[in-house]
């Protein structure tokens, strides 16, 4: 078994002249099913096991991984897409071009459009959109990182190193982390005020005649880290306004926010409570972006090293490094939080991806174990279609559609009335 692990393994760009079809590596399609996977485990488990869904704020839960691990991915197979670049030009619009395709996919899935299982009705209304989400945090840490690979690289063809041969990449990480930072704990975030309606308090009002009430968040304060004062909410109500922002934010299950079974907020609870934020907002994708980047690093081993062994030396040690530093952090006081993509929070979720794929990559392409992965490589094979049927809500729907004598008699509600809403 040693053997196998200086075995070369035939990658995205060093297929035979006389092939016609590129070929795929394995461990990518995998590591990109198990993310899908995970989404869905964390989407529809999370209701009924709390413990995996999304952490309310600082903290790491199952669900927090998915996300990383989805940029991540993107990185590393960048490193194989743009292996070779002769036209940069080209390859650059193709890169934004991609970009703006996943961000407008991102607006129509997350923006409002779909009204969800207990809605067949569509449509959003533009002045409360939601412009960013999932898919568009994926666009532009997927721009940044092209942009670095077509751009900044200039590798060394008699060495692969992470920090040598892409110097360029590493000082374009740096600066979006130093720029971060400074605007996590530097800029002032002074008290701020929304408007709530009694839609979101405990009373929901029995004509549907929704009342409006203004509420101020009390702040005048530099680096707080907390929901209701931290420099992201504020940067993103100054940039996409308070209206275009996520309405459901997790920091609700906080035990300050004393949210109830049937997700209201009473109106006691403290008033950022009720407040929408958004944790794909515009700061946290700076940090997003990074983790792009350093998966493009795992991806230049994948792309121009042959052997199994230096591949895997390079990923465990760079993801160890990364880990230690990570919890570092973590031990200082900064806090591991997926809202604000924090970059203690960074680091251990890239760690974490980087220690997975190696497992992955030394399961399905060096010992060849892919039958007991086949069907993690199928959805791997179909992430965007599979992504775009569960965030939509269509595959839910459709099964919905087949009912018992009654249109409440479906396997969904079933399931919603037995496990989430006990």
């Amino acid at each position: 078994m040693a053997d196998l692990l200086h075995k070369p393994l035939l990658d995205i760009e060093e297929q035979p002249r006389t092939s016609k079809k590129t070929p795929r590596v394995a461990s990518l399609d995998v590591f990109r099913g198990l993310c899908v996977f995970l989404m869905m485990l964390v989407d529809y488990g999370g209701a009924i096991v709390p413990i995996i869904a999304h952490s309310p704020w600082n903290g790491l839960h199952l669900a927090d991984f998915v996300m990383p691990f989805f940029l991540f991915i993107a990185g590393v197979s960048l490193a194989l897409v743009y292996k070779r670049v002769p036209n940069r030009i080209e390859a650059t619009r193709k890169a934004v071009l991609r970009a703006v395709e996943l961000f407008l996919l991102g607006v129509i899935l997350q923006g409002g459009y779909f009204h969800g299982i207990n809605s067949l009705t569509y449509g959003v209304d533009m002045k409360r959109i939601r412009w960013l989400g999932i898919l568009q945090r994926i666009s532009v840490g997927y721009i940044f990182a092209a942009l670095c690979e077509i751009w900044l690289s200039c590798r060394s063809r008699r060495d692969v190193s992470f920090l040598k041969s892409y110097y360029w990449h590493w000082g374009a990480a740096f600066s979006l982390s130093a720029i971060y930072l400074g605007l996590l704990y530097g800029l002032y975030v002074p008290d701020w005020q929304f408007e709530m309606s009694n839609a979101t308090s405990s009373v929901f009002p029995a004509n549907h005649s929704y009342v409006y009430m203004l509420t101020q968040v009390k702040c005048s304060v530099r680096g707080d880290l907390g929901p209701a004062c931290n420099s992201a909410g504020m940067i993103d109500r100054y940039v996409l306004g308070i209206d275009h922002l996520y309405k459901k934010p997790a920091y609700r299950n906080l035990k300050e926010c004393n949210m109830s079974t049937n997700g209201q907020v009473p109106e006691s609870a403290p008033s950022w409570c009720h407040a929408p934020f958004d944790p794909e907002g515009v700061l946290s994708s700076i940090t997003a972006a990074v983790s792009c980047i350093i998966g493009l690093q795992y991806g230049h081993s994948l792309a121009h090293l042959q052997d199994h062994k230096q591949r895997m030396q390079n990923w465990i040690l760079f993801s160890l490094s990364l880990l230690l530093v990570g919890l570092l952090l973590a031990v200082v006081g900064d806090p591991v939080n997926k809202s604000l993509y924090t970059f203690g929070y960074m680091l251990i979720t890239c760690a974490s991806a980087g220690i997975t794929y190696s497992a992955i990559y030394l399961l399905v392409d060096v010992y060849s174990y892919r039958c007991m992965t086949f069907a993690l490589e199928w959805m791997g094979k179909h992430s965007l279609s599979i992504f775009v049927l569960i965030t939509s809500n269509l595959a839910v729907i459709a099964i919905q559609g087949f009912y018992w004598k009654a249109p409440e008699n479906n396997l969904i509600h079933w399931i919603v009335t037995r496990f989430v809403r006990r």
